[in-house]
């Protein structure tokens, strides 16, 4: 019995990404995936989708007639092995979208994710969604805009394919999305939230 193979140990609770987007495409609330695992998502403060508001306006406004646009947080993105399924708070995506298959609700292809920080989402959006986000190769930027002061993180990809980090905060340095040339106050993106 020494040399006896012993079959490797299934995942604990495994779900296959096949599985897991049949069940969320039915689903009355909205779940990511991550490698076999599925999260329940919380809903959003008043700030949160403030901010977000102000992304879709401020951003969207400006990629009017542009070969660019922003979506917002009902959009999955996967990454290519299928391995994470999320929803970021919204998404540029440049040019024409790749969608994962005829549902039309999960994008391959997206240039910059915002991901709007908070107390309950805050250490998943900087540690394990941006680890699976740079997995995606046309991604370009990932911005994360904290919910509850005047912060935000840029990493953006560079062209040895690591990424470089820069904050930004109250000093009133703006925020340049560098993939669509566009420049955001702070003002501009905390609007109406007391921040």
């Amino acid at each position: 019995m020494e040399n006896e193979v012993k079959e490797p140990a299934a995942k604990y609770n495994y779900i296959s990404p096949e599985a897991y987007l049949a069940a969320e495409r039915t689903a009355g609330s909205r779940s990511e995936y991550y490698d076999g695992h599925i999260i329940a998502m919380a809903g959003a403060s008043l700030k949160h989708n403030r901010i977000a508001m102000n992304l879709y306006r401020e951003v969207g406004y400006f990629l009017k007639g542009k070969h660019c646009s922003i979506l917002p947080a009902d959009m999955r993105v996967s990454t290519p092995l299928q391995d994470a399924y999320m929803y970021p708070d919204a998404v540029i995506v440049c040019g024409e979208p790749q969608l994962e298959d005829d549902q039309f609700d999960t994008l391959l292809n997206p240039s910059v994710i915002f991901e709007i920080l908070s107390p309950s989402t805050g250490s998943m959006d900087k540690g394990r969604k941006f680890f699976f986000y740079r997995d995606i190769p046309s991604l370009k930027e990932y911005i994360m805009i904290d919910a509850l002061k005047e912060y935000i993180i840029v990493s953006r990809r560079q062209k040895d394919n690591s990424w470089l980090f820069e904050n930004t905060d109250a000093d009133g340095a703006p925020l340049t999305i560098q993939t669509i040339g566009f420049t955001l106050t702070l003002q501009e993106i905390y609007d109406g939230t007391d921040v």
